[in-house]
């Protein structure tokens, strides 16, 4: 299988493309860090998801392109950017007698991350296979703090204590998302029409679920460096919007970011949610899509690199 050489041009010009978008997509919450403040929405992308702004700015080329420089003179700073991509890990270098390259090592990677790379496969295709259900209206949120007196977020409840109870009350719960699901309070948990566990995640995951959307993004950094840097701030993007809907639609306050919320405890509300969820759901396909072809073409190298060894 063949590989696209970018030249040290075109390489630079896709790193600080990369890195102005990146820049650009984190910059509400890194403003909101800068003048001490938190960011109650924003902030999860960085603590549920363990990756920092400035690790986003990092581009990777993806499996199947690499920067090559040709041998000759002129070349210095290119040669050592060849040199400080190879120290990354899972790269390698290709030298030849018109010059020298480096790309993704593909049989190492899947000799560490083989698992994953089958595991994230395997999830996302079963999920892809399956039709949205859209009857959620994001009630998880409100069964993380039903009957409790702890609230997650620092944000008041829109409608109290009382109020949020009686919500929860009215509705049947029906979270397919295990990563929600744990964080249930002892109260809601009984009240879900399912009990997902990590052994039963790739039979319920479906494309309807605001947060196995979300979860794109942490595919694609879990895929890193095999994933594109486009495709990997197109998974944030994607997060980063659906996480504004979550706590639109959540029992908290979240007047002080000028955002109305999504009142599904009323009728009108529920529509706006599940209209506004199938559009997640239609945006997040391309992007399953588009990492489970990562998945393949990383698999597919490593098979062939592996044959070629063997012959």
């Amino acid at each position: 299988m063949t590989t696209t050489w970018l030249t040290y041009d075109q390489w630079t010009e896709e790193h600080d493309t990369h890195r102005e978008r990146a820049r650009g997509l984190t910059a509400t919450f890194r403003a909101a860090q800068e003048r001490g403040e938190r960011h109650e929405i924003e902030e999860f992308l960085f603590s549920y998801y363990p990756i920092r702004p400035r690790r986003l700015e990092r581009w990777s080329a993806g499996v199947g392109v690499g920067l090559w420089v040709p041998a000759g003179v002129g070349c210095g700073d290119a040669r050592a950017e060849v040199d400080r991509v190879a120290d990354g890990r899972w790269m390698r270098v290709v030298e030849g007698p018109d010059g020298v390259g480096v790309e993704l090592d593909v049989a190492a990677f899947v000799k560490d991350r083989g698992a994953t790379v089958r595991f994230v496969r395997s999830l996302l295709a079963q999920t892809d296979g399956r039709a949205p259900q859209l009857g959620c209206f994001g009630l998880h949120e409100w069964a993380m703090v039903y009957r409790s007196v702890e609230p997650r977020h620092g944000l008041p409840l829109r409608l109290g204590e009382q109020g949020t109870n009686d919500v929860v009350d009215a509705q049947r719960l029906r979270c397919t998302h295990v990563d929600a699901f744990r964080f249930f309070t002892p109260a809601a948990v009984p009240r879900n029409r399912w009990q997902p566990t990590r052994e039963t995640q790739p039979a319920l995951e479906q494309p309807g679920c605001l947060h196995a959307n979300m979860d794109l993004y942490k595919w694609a950094w879990k895929l890193q460096p095999a994933v594109p840097g486009g495709l990997l701030l197109d998974c944030f993007e994607l997060a980063r919007d659906i996480r504004y809907l979550d706590m639109q639609a959540s029992p908290y306050d979240v007047s002080r970011f000028g955002l109305p919320a999504v009142m599904v405890e009323t009728a009108g509300g529920r529509a706006e949610y599940a209209r506004r969820q199938k559009e997640f759901a239609e945006r997040s396909q391309p992007l399953r899509r588009r990492l489970i072809e990562v998945c393949d073409e990383v698999l597919a190298r490593a098979e062939a690199a592996a044959g070629l060894c063997v012959a």
